[in-house]
């Protein structure tokens, strides 16, 4: 880490007048900053807020390819960091960026730390976040899994298909909402009964936009679609929000083909065989020319 000259001057000086800075960049692209300070600090677009109360432990950094460890507590404040939007996830693996400053000059500052949020926990009006360094993204299993269904997720980059493509998504509005989970919709008709089934939920409106729900069920009742989610949107949901509803895909290869068209993107190994084959053994009936046991 390379110190400036005009603050290594400072630091070199004896009495210092330093304080640490933190900017926190959500998925959404809002942008907050922080500071330890008692009053506000300004630099390269950020405003740092004192009256949040956040603080952090000391860094742990080291050489090599291990994690960087530490954390940031502080005061839920209404005004910055809430709890509902950290029970809605808005914070999760948001970017961070922290400086070492000196508050009377805020051009003498040294980037001390860059890399993202971890795991959030809430209690007693506070909250306490795990910081990791950039060699945690090094800490992911690498490679393709051998398997039968896709390992893609409908729409990324790896399977390639447009879920915007007329018959795939359709934007809607609840009618009625059961515990953010069970979504009543009058009037959605072209798609065929279990059409959602394993797709996504997403929120374009109100309080909670931006939050996604897995879909578990796509089923008809009493003349309107009933979509049930497997877990809660972590947010407020109102009747007359603005929704989006994308198909379902199980993963399979057929329903790759069929369903999708887009079986050239399946990132699965249908023909690899099953665990009856490892117990298999010679028989006299059956070709036995050592070809494929699939044709």
């Amino acid at each position: 880490m390379a110190i400036p000259e005009a603050l290594q001057a400072h630091l070199s000086g004896g009495s210092t007048t330093l304080a640490r800075a933190w900017a926190i960049t959500r998925r959404d692209g809002v942008e907050l900053g922080f500071t330890d300070h008692d009053r506000d600090l300004s630099f390269d677009g950020v405003e740092f807020r004192a009256e949040t109360g956040m603080s952090a432990r000391a860094l742990s950094q080291t050489t090599g390819l291990s994690v960087d460890n530490s954390a940031a507590v502080g005061a839920l404040s209404s005004e910055a960091i809430t709890e509902a939007d950290i029970a809605a996830g808005r914070y999760d693996r948001a970017e961070l960026w922290i400086w070492l400053v000196n508050w009377t000059d805020v051009t003498q500052r040294v980037a001390l730390f860059s890399g993202s949020l971890g795991e959030i926990t809430c209690g007693r009006g506070g909250f306490e976040v795990e910081i990791r360094g950039q060699a945690e993204a090094l800490n992911q299993p690498q490679g393709r899994v051998y398997q039968r269904p896709c390992s893609a997720v409908l729409g990324d980059a790896a399977c390639g298909f447009d879920t915007s493509l007329p018959g795939y998504s359709v934007n809607v509005t609840a009618n009625t909402i059961e515990s953010r989970r069970i979504f009543r919709f009058e009037g959605v008709s072209g798609f065929q009964p279990r059409w959602f089934e394993h797709g996504r939920l997403e929120i374009l409106g109100g309080a909670a936009s931006g939050l996604v729900g897995a879909i578990k069920t796509d089923r008809e009742e009493g003349g309107a679609r009933l979509i049930e989610l497997w877990s809660e949107i972590r947010g407020p949901v109102a009747p007359g929000d603005a929704l989006r509803l994308i198909a379902g895909c199980d993963r399979t290869a057929d329903t790759c083909r069929w369903k999708f068209n887009n079986f050239i993107g399946f990132r699965g190994f249908p023909h690899i065989p099953g665990e009856d084959w490892l117990m298999s053994y010679p028989s006299k009936s059956g070709v036995n020319d050592g070809g494929s046991l699939n044709r």
